[in-house]
C-alpha cells in the first residue's frame, strides 16, 4: 500500500482507503461531481470524481472503505486524486490499522505514566476526583484513551488527547518545583483534567467530528459539567477547592478570543494556560514539519501567522 504522505504529482494510485468525507457538487457549467476526502493513518487528500455516474464508480458513502483508481494532479498547490474508478471494499479486504492516525507513542505506557501522577496527589479530594474518572469510570477510561485532543490543529490521532494531556501534566510537575509558590495538587489535577471534555466534544475515529453537544457547548463547558458532577459524588469535597479547580479550567484557553470563558485569576490556571499552549504550538510546528517534503521554507503558517521552515544544522 502507498501511504498518502508518500503520494506526489504525477503518481498514479490503486489502493484501498477510508473515505473520510464524501459531498455532491455541481460545476460552474452544471457538471455534476463528488468531493471525497481519502484517509489512511498518515493523512488525508482530496479527491474529485468528476464522473460520479460512469460505468467505473460504485455506490459508496463516507466511512465506506473504497478501492481507488486515479491520478495524483497538483491544483492550487495541494495534490488531490483525479479518480477513475471506486470499487467498494468489503470487511476483511483491509485492516482498520492501516487507515487510522495513531500516536507514534504507546497508548498504554502513557496512561501508566499519567496514573503515576494521579497516585502523587496527596489532597484527598482531589485525588478520589481523579481517581472517579481514570481508575473508577470504565466508559470515560475507553473515550479519553482512544480519543484525539482536536479535530484538525494538533494531535488528531488517536491517542492525542492522552499524549496532549501527559505532555501538559510534565510541564506544570516542572512548574511546581521551578515556581513554589504554586499549589501543586490543585495544578496536577487541573492539568490531568482539563481537556476530559473533548472525550465529548469530538467523536471517536474513524469520524472524529465534532457532537452536536460539541458544537453547541464545547469542551471547557463540558469538561467543567463533568467536574463539577464527579464533586458531587465525594462526600464532604470543599466549596473553594471545587470552585478553584473549576477555573482552572474554564480559563486555561487564557483569552475570550479562544474561547476561555474566563481569564486566569489564581496563579494555577495562568501556568495551566502556558502549558497547554506551549505543547500545543510545539505539536502543531512539529506536525507542519513532519509533513514538510523537503527541508527548505514551507510557506506561510497561518497558526503562527509566519513562513516557517526547518531548522538547518550546517
Amino acid at each position: 500500500m502507498k501511504y498518502i504522505k508518500d503520494l506526489k504529482e504525477g503518481d498514479r494510485v490503486f489502493d484501498i482507503y477510508l473515505c473520510k468525507h464524501k459531498q455532491s457538487a455541481v460545476t460552474k457549467n452544471g457538471k455534476a461531481y463528488d468531493n471525497v476526502i481519502l484517509q489512511d493513518k498518515t493523512g488525508t487528500i482530496d479527491a474529485k470524481i468528476w464522473d460520479p455516474n460512469s460505468a467505473g464508480i460504485a455506490e459508496f458513502d463516507t466511512l465506506d472503505y473504497i478501492e481507488v483508481y486515479g491520478d495524483v494532479n497538483s491544483f492550487q498547490g495541494a495534490l488531490q486524486v483525479s479518480v477513475k474508478r471506486v470499487r467498494l471494499c468489503e470487511e476483511g479486504e483491509y485492516d482498520p490499522a492501516d487507515y487510522l492516525p495513531v500516536s507514534s507513542k504507546n497508548i498504554d505506557d502513557m496512561y501508566k505514566q499519567l496514573l503515576g501522577f494521579i497516585g502523587s496527589v496527596e489532597n484527598q479530594y482531589l485525588k478520589k476526583l481523579l481517581e472517579s474518572f481514570f481508575l473508577e469510570d470504565e466508559s470515560f477510561i475507553k473515550a479519553f484513551r482512544m480519543s484525539s485532543a482536536a479535530k484538525t490543529v494538533h494531535h488528531g490521532f488517536v491517542g492525542g488527547l492522552l499524549e496532549h494531556t501527559l505532555s501538559v501534566t510534565k510541564l506544570c510537575e516542572y512548574y511546581c518545583a521551578a515556581y513554589p509558590v504554586l499549589k501543586r495538587d490543585l495544578l496536577i489535577t487541573a492539568a490531568i483534567c482539563h481537556d476530559i471534555g473533548k472525550t465529548k466534544e469530538i467523536s471517536l475515529f474513524p469520524e472524529n467530528d465534532y457532537t452536536d453537544d460539541g458544537q453547541l457547548l464545547g469542551h471547557i463547558v463540558m469538561g467543567t459539567e463533568m467536574i463539577g458532577q464527579k464533586a458531587r459524588t465525594i462526600p464532604g469535597f470543599p466549596p473553594v477547592l471545587e470552585a478553584e479547580l473549576k477555573h482552572c479550567i474554564l480559563a486555561h484557553h487564557g483569552e475570550y478570543e479562544y474561547g476561555s470563558p474566563k481569564k486566569p485569576a489564581i496563579i494555577e490556571a495562568a501556568a495551566l494556560n502556558l502549558a497547554d499552549n506551549t505543547d500545543a504550538k510545539m505539536e502543531t510546528f512539529m506536525e507542519a514539519l513532519q509533513n514538510a517534503k523537503d527541508d527548505g521554507w514551507l510557506g506561510y503558517n497561518r497558526l503562527f501567522e509566519s513562513n516557517i521552515r526547518m531548522t538547518r544544522m550546517e
